[in-house]
C-alpha cells in the first residue's frame, strides 16, 4: 500500500515526484472529504439532540405531556421513536436521501416528546448537570473513537451483546421493579453506551472510505447521527437515573 505521507524526499530530485505529489493531493482530498463528512454527521446529531430537547422542555412546561401521560396515548409517544429507527433502518436502501432526512428531524421530534417524562421525575437543576456532564463524556469518547489508531471492533462486538443483555434485564424488571436491579441497569448502561460511543464513532470514520463520493454518503451520514444520537440520549438518561435528583 502507498503511503500518502511519507516524508522523504524524491530520490530523482530535490522536489516531490510528480507520482508523490499525487499522492499527496490524494490524501489531502481524502482528509478534507473525511473532515466534512464526519462534521456532517455531528452537525445533524447535535441539532437532533437540540431539537429533542427543545420539544421536551417545551411539551412538559405547557402542560400538555401532564395530560397525554395520563392517557393511553403515553404508549403512542413512547413507542413512536422505535418505529422510526425501525423504518430508517430496514428502509435505507429503498426510501430517498429527502425522506430519510425527514424521518430523521420527525425521530427527534417524537423523541423529545417521549423525554419530556423525565421533567416530572427529576429536578431541573440535575437534568441540567447530567446532560453538560453527558455532553463532555460523549464529546472525549467520541475523539478517542476517531483518533485512536487500536481497532475497537473487538470491544464492539462485546458491547453490542452487552447491550441485547441490557434490554431482556430491563424488560424483566419492568415486571420485578427492583431499585437494585435498577440501579444495576443503569450503571451497565453508562459504560455500555461510553463504550459505543467510540466504536461507533471509529466506525463511521472507517466507513467513509467505502462511501465517499457514492449515492449512500448523505445516508450513511444521516444514520450516522442517529446511531450517535441514540449513544448520547442513552448514556444521558442511564446516568440521569444514576446521578438525578428526584422531585
Amino acid at each position: 500500500m502507498a503511503n500518502w505521507n511519507d516524508p522523504r524526499p524524491s530520490q530523482t530530485g530535490f522536489g516531490a515526484s510528480p507520482s508523490l505529489s499525487g499522492a499527496y493531493g490524494r490524501g489531502d482530498v481524502f482528509d478534507a472529504g473525511l473532515r466534512r463528512y464526519m462534521l456532517s454527521i455531528y452537525n445533524y446529531m447535535a441539532s437532533g439532540v437540540l431539537l429533542s430537547g427543545i420539544v421536551a422542555l417545551v411539551f412538559a412546561t405547557s402542560g400538555m405531556a401532564a395530560a397525554v401521560f395520563g392517557t393511553p396515548l403515553r404508549w403512542v409517544v413512547a413507542l413512536a421513536p422505535l418505529a422510526f429507527v425501525m423504518v430508517m433502518s430496514f428502509g435505507i436502501n429503498k426510501i430517498s436521501t429527502g425522506t430519510l432526512k425527514a424521518l430523521f428531524w420527525a425521530f427527534s421530534v417524537t423523541m423529545g416528546l417521549s423525554l419530556s417524562s423525565i421533567f416530572f421525575v427529576y429536578t431541573g437543576a440535575s437534568i441540567a448537570a447530567t446532560f453538560f456532564a453527558t455532553a463532555g463524556a460523549f464529546a472525549g469518547l467520541s475523539l478517542f473513537g476517531y483518533t485512536t489508531r487500536k481497532s475497537l471492533s473487538g470491544m464492539g462486538t462485546f458491547l453490542i451483546m452487552g447491550l441485547f443483555g441490557l434490554i431482556i434485564a430491563s424488560v424483566i424488571n419492568l415486571f420485578l421493579a427492583s431499585p437494585g436491579l435498577a440501579w444495576g441497569i443503569s450503571f451497565l448502561g453508562v459504560l455500555i453506551f461510553a463504550g459505543l460511543t467510540a466504536y461507533d464513532t471509529q466506525r463511521l470514520k472507517e466507513q467513509y472510505a467505502y462511501v465517499a463520493g457514492t449515492a449512500m454518503a448523505e445516508k450513511v451520514v444521516v444514520m450516522g447521527a442517529l446511531t450517535l444520537y441514540l449513544d448520547f440520549i442513552n448514556m444521558f438518561t442511564s446516568l440521569l437515573q444514576l446521578m438525578g435528583d428526584r422531585r
